[in-house]
Formats: structure tokens, sequence, C-alpha cells
């Protein structure tokens, strides 16, 4: 199923050299022990055992009902430690949850936050000299480690981690310029006002390297193995650009069924320079397609559906 685009695609680079972003809203989770990659890779939707030591991973916790709990971008610095970087609202209940699938698994598990500093990279595209490396592609540098993330608004994108009190040798952007450009790659991170709300598919995770259908069981593999299989999944992710400002968990309503909400605000930011918000939405297929979408109601503020940066797979 190709991407659907409809309304006007905002192509306006929001950075006019390299910079990097702190970003304290995301925190890390650490997992340490002779079993740390076995013990994990049975707890999400990506394969961690046989992860290689230049990528990372995008990978989703879900519950028993295929529901995601949280979503992370996770890598081995070692053969013995999963380090996991999470949305800091979730990073505590799900270290909770967690703990509980250890057992006897020599495995311990940490909130390392404190332990790392975590930085946004962004570039302008037109100005690489040479292709970025593909998404999810880690690279050890001097003080950090850099992990290639999907471009968005013109921009070449990296997750940035490092020891605490580090930083990469990039001048620093404000934050509001990554929150956009993240919002602007349709690949959203779960949050506290989305904690079991979506299976992974329903934010596009099967197409941008989040769920692995040839790895071993998980909590919910069954749900979202025959969401994937037997073509029953409704709602897609898609970016959506209006008037007004936008937050994760607001719902958006379509003309076409006044009467219930036919999706919700995953991620939201505001666009620079402009006084208009972008954000990522879980919509219903049908709705998105029919269009007349609005926020909070149907009489809301409308917004538009631009175009995804990826096509969604046909097969996985």
């Amino acid at each position: 199923m190709a991407a659907i685009i409809i309304g006007r695609m905002t192509d306006s680079t929001p950075v006019a050299s390299a910079g990097a972003a702190p970003l304290n809203h995301l925190g890390v989770i650490r997992i340490s022990g002779a079993d740390a990659a076995n013990f994990i890779h049975n707890q999400l939707t990506q394969d961690f055992l046989l992860l290689p030591p230049q990528h990372a991973r995008l990978a989703a916790f879900c519950s028993a009902k295929g529901r995601m709990q949280a979503s992370f971008i996770g890598f081995k610095p070692d053969a013995e430690t999963v380090l996991l970087v999470c949305s800091q609202d979730l990073l505590a209940a799900t270290l909770k949850r967690l703990r509980m699938f250890v057992l006897r698994a020599k495995a311990a598990l940490d909130d390392a936050s404190a332990d790392f500093a975590l930085f946004g990279c962004l570039w302008p595209i037109a100005a690489q000299a040479t292709p970025a490396a593909p998404a999810w592609t880690l690279a050890a540098e001097a003080a950090g480690t850099r992990i290639q993330l999907y471009p968005g608004a013109g921009c070449g994108r990296a997750l940035w981690i490092g020891p605490a009190g580090s930083r990469p040798a990039l001048p620093e952007l404000p934050v509001g310029t990554w929150l956009y450009a993240d919002v602007m790659s349709g690949v959203p991170t779960i949050s506290q006002p989305l904690f079991e709300a979506l299976v992974p598919q329903m934010l596009n995770y099967e197409s941008v390297g989040g769920v692995n259908f040839k790895k071993g069981c998980y909590p919910g593999q069954e749900v979202v193995a025959r969401s994937q299989f037997r073509g029953i999944l409704k709602r897609r992710a898609y970016i959506v650009r209006g008037s007004s400002p936008m937050h994760a968990g607001q719902e958006i309503f379509s003309t076409m069924d006044p009467d219930q909400a036919c999706g919700v605000v995953v991620q939201a930011a505001a666009e620079p320079g402009t006084a208009a918000w972008v954000g990522i939405a879980a919509l219903q297929v049908q709705a998105a397609e029919q269009g007349g979408l609005a926020l909070d109601s149907a009489g809301g503020s409308s917004v538009e559906l631009l175009p995804l940066p990826y096509a969604l797979l046909d097969d996985v």
C-alpha cells in the first residue's frame, strides 16, 4: 500500500547548517549481564540477539493485546549491555514492567539517564557531500555514538548519545527545531498519552524497521502478526498540519462521521517561522482518504495531510 499524498508539502529546511539539540525529554534504560540481549530480545518487537555492533534497532514494547506501552531506539555498546532510549515520561513504568520478566535471567535493569547525554543532530540534506548512511546505522565517534535516523523536513537526522556532560562537536540548536524535524520524519516515539493505545503498524513501524516478523515470541506477537498478515489494519500514521496547537493524545474527527473520533495525535511540534503546527497522527485509513479532518471535533480547527517521507511496505 503506497503512502497517501494529500495537501501541500512543507519543504523549508529548518536549519541552515548542522547543529545539535539537547533531548531532555528522552531517557535511557540500561540492561546489563550475560543474558542482556537474550532477555530484551524476548520482550520487544525487534531482534536484539543478532543485532550487529554497527546497527541500532527501532522497537516496541507491547501488552499481551499488542498495544504499545513504549517505543525504543536500542543498541549494544558491548556484548553484555543493551541501551534503550525512550520517552522519559514512560521510563519508570516501563522499567518496572520489564523487571517483572527477568526471573532467572542474568540481566539487571536500571534507569541510566543520568549517565548519558542525548542530542538530536540535524543538517541540511542539500549540503551533504555524500549520501547519508541508512537509518539505524550506528557509528562510534570520539565522544559518543551516533545513530542515523530517518530524514525529516529536508534534514538529515541522527541521535547522539555520550557520557553525561559530553556533547557532539556541533553548534546548539533549539529543541523546537529538532521536534519539528522529528515529526516531519513520520517516525513517532510513544509517550504517556498514547500508552496502550496503538499496535505498532498503526504507527507504520513495520515500514520503518520497528518490527521483525521472523523472530521468536514476545508479548503481543500474535496480535501484531495477525494485524499484518490478515489485512485487518484500519489505521495508519500520517503527517498532519494545521493552524492550531496540537498535542499528543488530542483527538481528530472527520466531517464524514462527526460523532466519533477517527484518529489521535501521537506527536506534535510547532513549525519554525510560521504560526502552523505539524503532527504525526494515527488515523482511520478511510477517514484519511475522505478528508475533512479537524482537531477536537468535526467543527474544530481543520488539518491537512502532508506526504510521508517513506513508502509503506506491501510485503514484509
